[in-house]
């Protein structure tokens, strides 16, 4: 599938190649899906992610839906609209969200906001997954010129199930017919229920609801029409947090991906399996801006620019548990810590500086460079917030991003990041000061994003052609 040259040269991930649906369905066989759902998927979450380059705000369902739960409970207030489409898009695809039982989700919200204790996503569940409004931009060194607003929150990164979940509800494109949809959607906030069961000795307790997911599913006619190929999942954890294996380590996590009905579904996740992720389609870890208009994006990115950069590097992170990524971890503190050209965060239990939405972007925008080395899965939410703070991202691993998110990402990951190989680890200082300040500067307003244009790397990123 091609597009015209012009729209090769102008693509974004919201602004649509000139694809017929009917050309599209000629093209690929009949009886496969997957190619099918790749690309309604990826043209729905152009209206339904964070991206927000259609400057969507953030309603909440019908209060009639069962998997709906109340506005008070959830701290939501209303926002007026400053575009909204009212009509489906011809090219994409009529789509329908199952009616699930609240269990599935909004017991789950509930549970969440009457236990914050109970983990680390609870106090974030707030605003239909955006979590708590902060007062103003990150700008810690000028308060006095910072912008107040709505457009940023203190969201966390497992709440992209919620966050999905509330715009596809009011989606034009969205069917009530169940027999005119070609693609369905299932809002089980798989997340949130991982993260309250994470400490479940009892696996059978562990795996009930999946199951019972699974249950309800298989008992559909419409999804055993297809074995369930025409229908996709949005979950806010990494994958390998549903696919515990009898022969793998426990960690925590349930089967639900390894179930056969959802075998065939199409899963949306924040990191997928690299080996094992045949089904599997990775979206960007939402960050902490949620600009509603094309001013706040505008504004952030004069502020950026406006502000410039002091240091050539920053590390937010801590060594973690993992013994294969501990060694590349202390070796990065120790570097940032004996450099004055870097700006170090070191994250450890009990500590709340990497909770700190203010103080991590703040520590992000004066660098040049933002070190993303894997964590205790290959991906970073802090890679987003790198880009979101106009910081040029450092890769140790292709899995981090590059095999991650190809929907999203550009091409040529040389024009906004950087990758070190095992042999460059060990001079990270070095390494990054010999590439020339021109080519720094270009970098960074790549992940900035040029003025007049869409917005910021992070709001409209270059798609690969497909």
């Amino acid at each position: 599938m091609a597009s015209t040259a012009n729209d090769k040269e102008k693509s974004s991930l919201c602004f649509f190649s000139s694809y017929s649906f009917s050309s599209f369905y000629r093209e690929i066989k009949p009886s496969s899906l997957l190619p099918r759902i790749r690309f309604v998927v990826f043209v729905l979450l152009c209206y339904v992610l964070w991206l927000r380059l259609l400057f969507f705000s953030f309603p909440l369902g019908s209060s009639s839906s069962s998997t709906s739960y109340s506005a008070a409970a959830a701290g939501h207030r209303h926002h007026q609209l400053s575009r909204s489409p009212e009509t489906c898009d011809p090219d994409i695809a009529p789509f329908y969200i199952h009616t699930i039982h609240p269990r599935f989700n909004a017991a789950l919200v509930r549970r969440c906001l009457s236990r914050l204790a109970c983990c680390d996503v609870c106090p974030s569940v707030g605003h239909l997954g955006l979590g708590r409004p902060l007062l103003r931009l990150p700008d810690a060194a000028d308060a006095a010129d910072a912008v107040r607003g709505t457009a940023w929150y203190a969201t966390h990164p497992s709440t992209a199930e919620m966050l999905f979940h509330a715009r596809v509800q009011r989606h034009p494109c969205r069917t009530m017919d169940p027999e005119a949809a070609v693609l369905f959607y299932v809002p089980f906030y798989a997340g949130l229920h991982v993260a309250a069961n994470f400490r479940q000795a009892n696996h059978t307790r562990r795996d009930a609801l999946a199951l019972d997911l699974a249950a309800h599913l298989s008992s559909l006619p419409i999804f055993r029409r297809r074995a369930g190929r025409d229908h996709f999942l949005a979950v806010g954890r990494a994958s390998r947090d549903f696919m515990r294996s009898p022969a793998g380590p426990d960690m925590g996590a349930n089967r639900l991906l390894l179930l056969p009905e959802v075998a065939n579904m199409t899963v949306l996740t924040v990191e997928r399996h690299p080996w094992e992720g045949h089904n599997q389609f990775g979206i960007p870890y939402p960050s902490y801006f949620h600009p509603r208009t094309a001013a706040d994006v505008a504004e952030w990115q004069a502020e950026l620019r406006r502000l410039g950069t002091t240091h050539l590097f920053a590390f937010v992170g801590g060594v973690g548990s993992d013994p294969e990524k501990a060694d590349i971890r202390t070796s990065i503190l120790s570097q940032c810590r004996m450099s004055d050209r870097c700006l170090p965060v070191e994250c450890k239990p009990g500590r709340h500086k990497c909770n700190d939405p203010e103080l991590i972007m703040d520590v992000m925008r004066r660098a040049d460079f933002c070190l993303q080395p894997p964590g205790e899965s290959f991906t970073r939410r802090s890679t987003f917030d790198s880009v979101l703070a106009g910081c040029i991202p450092v890769f140790f691993s292709e899995h981090t991003a590059h095999t991650q998110y190809r929907w999203y990402l550009p091409s040529r990951p040389a024009e906004w990041s950087v990758m070190l190989d095992p042999s460059q680890r060990d001079q990270i200082e070095d390494e990054l000061a010999r590439i020339p300040r021109a080519e720094v500067g270009r970098m960074r307003e790549a992940v900035i994003g040029s003025p007049g244009e869409s917005g910021p790397f992070i709001i409209n990123i270059e798609t690969n052609d497909r």
